[in-house]
């Protein structure tokens, strides 16, 4: 079964638009795994306008699921993975004013920029997942750069979904199929929600994790966290 993994980044730019420690990073993450969910993801930035690297560091020692750290992989993110040595690291080439991830790599023409971040990783016994577009080639590229798996970058599915549902999962199903027999474990992020994420996961049940922030935070609001986690795992039952 596809795992969920909580993004928490926007429980901490709820905390440092304050200031202070409310609401608490740190026991939220291990609130969410309580409630269910089977991983948590971080994704820090240069700026720390939400995840700061002391989060990062104290949460290295509270997340007892899989521990995801996102993001750019120059010189204090990769030391930064290092010290952490978490369960996961996914490589996202987002700009350092980018607002959110909104494209994968382009794992052709960075390849041998990739290979050497990629085995630095691996030797450290880091899974590594590399951030693309639903784009067969680009996962073939990953795998050549010694990708553990590759998570698609899911926000033209969910852009497509409202109007055009099936045309938007088989957008998708290239890259999904190529990344399933090429050995590669598959994750899925960006703006998938309580409406499109059944469809992903029926189309593509192979799907190892999805991480899934903004909106299941902004569910939380209305619903609360127990009963979101649970509402999303429950789009995660392929025969429901």
């Amino acid at each position: 079964m596809t795992r969920l993994s909580v993004n928490i980044n926007k429980v901490a730019t709820l905390r440092n638009a304050r200031g202070g420690n409310m609401p608490d990073v740190e026991r939220f993450a291990s609130d969410c795994e309580s409630f269910g969910a089977e991983g948590i993801t971080v994704h820090p930035r240069p700026d720390e306008r939400h995840i700061t690297r002391q989060d990062v560091l104290l949460l290295k020692d509270i997340v007892r699921t899989e521990f995801n750290i996102e993001g750019n992989p120059r010189s204090q993110f990769v030391e930064l993975v290092e010290t952490v040595c978490p369960t996961q690291v996914t490589l996202v080439p987002d700009g350092h004013d980018q607002i959110t991830s909104n494209h994968g790599w382009d794992t052709k023409a960075h390849f041998h920029y990739l290979v050497p971040i990629i085995d630095s990783f691996k030797r450290k016994g880091i899974r590594v997942s590399v951030f693309v577009d639903p784009d067969a080639e680009m996962v073939a590229y990953a795998k050549k750069a010694g990708a553990d798996r590759v998570e698609l970058y899911t926000g033209p599915y969910a852009e497509h979904f409202a109007v055009a549902p099936q045309a938007a999962l088989e957008m998708y199903r290239p890259a999904a199929e190529a990344a399933r027999d090429l050995g590669l474990g598959l994750n899925a992020g960006h703006d998938l929600n309580l409406m499109n994420l059944h469809a992903f996961i029926v189309q593509f049940p192979w799907v190892d994790e999805v991480s899934i922030g903004h909106a299941l935070i902004s569910d939380a609001l209305y619903l609360g966290i127990e009963e979101t986690i649970r509402q999303y795992k429950q789009q995660l039952i392929v025969n429901k």
